[in-house]
């Protein structure tokens, strides 16, 4: 769980909008609906938080600290689900799942508040009542009050006593307890990093807790059309990024503000996206050619990488495709302003282009995601191991297409927003067990070359040959990267 975060009790702010969307006056505070409305809209129909609430905060004029509050309240919410819905079973006469869902989520953005944010006790249960009496009613209203007064009489850690399984007998349950993430994430985890109850969770534990804080914004400048310093917005200084050096940290506000971001001359990119676009442009590859992103929509990494290829040499160009032709159009708005690139709508598995056709190719292919749960909370619970077991058919597909597309001597890049080995280490292993015309190549070494300075812990483990970055370690989403150099039949 996150730790405390955004002093404040929400301003009362003008009264419109009601459940309906009509004209009866609203009792709830703004910032407090607008995270309500997302939190409903992510139960009820799987929206997306991050493309949501963004929409409605201007929609709804909502900005500075009322806009960063409302993103704690719905992100912290989001993350803590698990945890928060373990404490209501204990303060309600009825479990969480069988309370209205509506209802459910005015008790869990309460519950956030008391235990993980610094909102008065007082205020946060007023504004929930406030906001129960707004989406479903008066009749609510007590059972709310009620409830969270339960809730407030103790903190996030005497809770934790009462919720949480023994540590020492069961430490996965634990953790998925104390720190709201699936059983099932908590050991993947655990395998990706080499831990096991036995030796401990130590690492394992700290990862879980990076990916309940929420990041910062990375910009990234493509090369040849921007550069870093020009990503500042206003009087705020821009701060290099730790390891890229086309990547800039966003000191606040917002990323359209700034005129590189404004006219797509940059954009926003975990500095993870940029190492390993940057690890593959600089892989030794022996022939000169087109460079292609085989799975490139929206389209950021293909950007960067396009920048990259114009520093190769004149005449390298690079193809952004993708299978959904909106996702194709978007690639195709982050490449409008290189003219060495262009995009196009075509299955990476069959491919709208001859065998042996690239020098460079990379394959980040469509995953679990779970590298990303830091900026896509509720992620964590929609997906499954059984989503994780139909993703690898498609995933070798992909690295084996992504292989037949370079030529020898090229170099193929297989990257993967998440840790699983599953759909890591275990797809890689299962297409080169079917080819004889490919060698692994040292990612974290070309990594290291291609900064200039290498990396600290970004190997897969001892001996490895595959980088994985984390957001415990570097900061960064949970990428995982592997370089492989097609060699003469």
């Amino acid at each position: 769980m996150a730790q405390k975060t955004q002093r404040g009790r929400g301003r009362p702010g003008p009264r419109s909008g009601s459940r309906s969307g009509g004209r009866r006056p609203t009792r709830a505070d703004p910032v407090r609906r607008v995270a309500y409305d997302v939190l409903a809209a992510v139960d009820e129909r799987d929206a997306y938080a991050n493309l949501l609430l963004p929409a409605l905060l201007r929609e709804r004029g909502i900005e500075g600290r009322d806009a960063a509050l409302a993103t704690e309240l719905t992100y912290g919410t989001l993350r803590g689900r698990q945890t928060y819905d373990a404490i209501l079973d204990l303060c309600s006469d009825r479990p969480a799942r069988d309370i209205d869902p509506p209802v459910r989520e005015v008790l869990r953005l309460g519950t956030h508040q008391l235990l993980a944010t610094r909102v008065a006790s007082h205020a946060a249960v007023a504004t929930s009542v406030d906001l129960a009496k707004d989406v479903v009613g008066m009749r609510p209203a007590g059972f709310v009050n009620a409830v969270l007064r339960r809730v407030s009489t103790r903190d996030l850690d005497g809770w934790l006593t009462s919720i949480t399984p023994d540590r020492a007998a069961d430490p996965v349950g634990y953790l998925a307890a104390a720190h709201s993430y699936p059983r099932w994430i908590v050991t993947a985890f655990a395998d990706a990093l080499g831990e096991s109850a036995r030796s401990g969770l130590a690492e394992t534990e700290a990862t879980l807790q990076a990916g309940n804080t929420r990041p910062q914004t990375t910009l990234v400048a493509i090369p040849g059309i921007s550069e870093p310093a020009e990503l500042t917005a206003g009087d705020d200084a821009p701060t290099a990024a730790p390891w890229s050096p086309y990547g800039v940290i966003m000191p606040g506000g917002d990323p359209g503000a700034i005129a590189a971001v404004a006219d797509g001359r940059a954009f926003v990119q975990d500095e993870a996206s940029q190492l390993v676009a940057l690890a593959l442009a600089h892989a030794p590859a022996g022939p000169a050619g087109p460079w292609l992103d085989l799975c490139a929509g929206p389209g950021g990494k293909a950007a960067l990488l396009a920048g990259l290829a114009g520093q190769a040499g004149p005449g390298t160009h690079l193809i952004g495709a993708d299978l959904r032709p909106h996702r194709a159009a978007l690639t195709g708005e982050h490449l409008r302003r290189l003219d060495n690139a262009a995009a196009i709508a075509a299955d990476g598995r069959a491919g709208a282009w001859r065998p042996g056709t690239f020098a460079r190719v990379l394959a980040d292919v469509p995953c679990s995601g779970l590298g990303a749960l830091r900026r896509r909370p509720e992620a964590r619970w929609r997906k499954s191991p059984e989503d994780v077991e139909g993703l690898v058919p498609l995933q070798r597909a992909l690295l084996a297409s992504a292989l037949d597309s370079t030529r020898p001597g090229g170099v193929a890049g297989y990257v993967t927003c998440t840790p699983h080995q599953d759909e890591t280490e275990g797809v890689v292993a299962a297409v080169l067990a079917t080819r004889d015309d490919v060698t692994v190549l040292d990612a974290p070494a070309i990594l290291a070359g291609a900064l200039g300075r290498p990396v600290p812990d970004v190997s897969r483990g001892p001996g490895s040959r595959y980088v994985q970055l984390w957001p415990h370690r570097h900061g960064t989403d949970a990428l995982f990267l592997a370089l492989l150099r097609r060699e003469p039949a």
